[in-house]
């Protein structure tokens, strides 16, 4: 069977990167293509038999500049050649899900979200930028496109329940829900570990990109009153902000590797999730370490945390409604083993076997 892989851009590492890894693990001769490419940023990348990256990558310059080419994506991805694949998988929160395929090939679309700035996010996206006005017929347009390119793949999985009522809402079609794979073991403890003196622990525990929307902010301000001990795991455009914000019992430990990280969560009396996430795999590697979720109600924490069982909610993106639910939290007994139980229904084993079927399903191959 020839397979390809379909992903927005190559650039980054992240949640949708991890996923990428273990289709490759299904499926280790598939190509991989894309929009934008950049080796240097990208190097998880290089196991992949060959990355094909579209004629836009050749413009100088322009790799780190995704932001400002939404408008040519439709162009870039329908343009790629895929007519000799039997079976096409796009994961994509943007265009990628928009390739055009042969008759007899199966596409399957794993959703990350419907395109944020162009639906759930739109508002949040333009608030206060002065060009609102221009991009409208833009944002018309692409909405057009991105609805009717929703309606080419022959299967369309989401990563959460959320996602799923999503693409119910803005592309008017059906979905199934996959929820993306974590190796769980690098998270659980080690042989031996003393789970009762991990949660004899103080700190809190942030692990996000400082952008905007992650609300990292949100928390800042919350331990800034609260004055308890909080570690920031992450790097983003926000980061000078957010550290002029902090007062001295605030952390920042920058980008660091798996292991350091699960080291990280292990040590942490909670995590905070202020924000609403697509699926939340963060929350994920935390409750597979053993140590509860304080979220905000909504997105893929619904999917993930069972309030009193490996973490509680707030309501509300509000200093004092975070506030509360962290003193709240103060108040609960959680135990460490029950928390990482409800971890393993988000491993990779369990990915892996539900795509296969899927793919049994539709071609009676693999």
């Amino acid at each position: 069977m020839r397979i390809a892989l379909v992903y927005d851009r190559v650039n980054k590492w992240g949640g949708a990167e991890r996923v990428l890894l273990a289709l490759h693990e299904l499926f280790p001769d598939a190509v991989l293509y894309t929009s934008l490419y950049s080796p240097e940023k990208a190097k998880w990348v290089q196991i992949f038999p060959e990355v094909i990256p579209s004629l836009i990558n050749k413009i100088p310059l322009i790799r780190d500049k995704h932001e400002y080419l939404g408008i040519f994506m439709p162009v870039v991805f329908e343009s790629l050649d895929l007519s000799r694949y039997d079976l096409v998988v796009s994961v994509t929160s943007e265009a990628a899900k928009g390739v055009i395929t042969g008759p007899s090939t199966l596409h399957l679309c794993y959703c990350l979200t419907p395109t944020r700035y162009l639906w759930s996010h739109y508002d949040t996206h333009f608030k206060g930028r002065s060009f609102k006005g221009m991009t409208k017929p833009i944002v018309s347009y692409l909405r057009r496109w991105d609805k009717a390119a929703a309606q080419r793949p022959d299967v369309m999985i989401a990563i959460s329940t959320a996602v799923q009522d999503r693409i119910k809402e803005y592309y008017g079609r059906g979905s199934i829900v996959i929820h993306p794979p974590l190796a769980l073991s690098l998270y659980s403890s080690r042989a031996g570990h003393d789970d009762k003196k991990e949660r004899g622990r103080n700190c809190f525990l942030i692990v996000s990109r400082l952008v905007r929307y992650k609300k990292v902010d949100l928390a800042i301000e919350a331990f800034n009153e609260l004055g308890l001990p909080l570690y920031v795991v992450g790097v983003g455009k926000e980061e000078r902000k957010i550290k002029k914000m902090a007062k001295p019992n605030i952390k920042f430990l920058g980008q660091l590797t798996d292991a350091k990280l699960a080291s990280y969560y292990k040590k942490a009396r909670a995590l905070i999730m202020p924000q609403e996430e697509d699926f939340g795999l963060v929350a994920v590697e935390s409750i597979a370490a053993g140590t509860p979720v304080i979220a905000y109600r909504a997105g893929g924490a619904l999917d993930i945390i069972k309030e009193g069982v490996n973490g509680i909610f707030f309501d509300k993106q509000t200093k004092d409604d975070l506030i509360e639910a962290i003193e709240r939290f103060g108040e609960s007994q959680f135990n460490a083993k029950i928390i990482k139980q409800s971890a393993e229904k988000f491993s990779q084993k369990n990915f892996k076997k539900r795509f296969i079927k899927i793919v049994r399903e539709h071609t009676g191959q693999l």
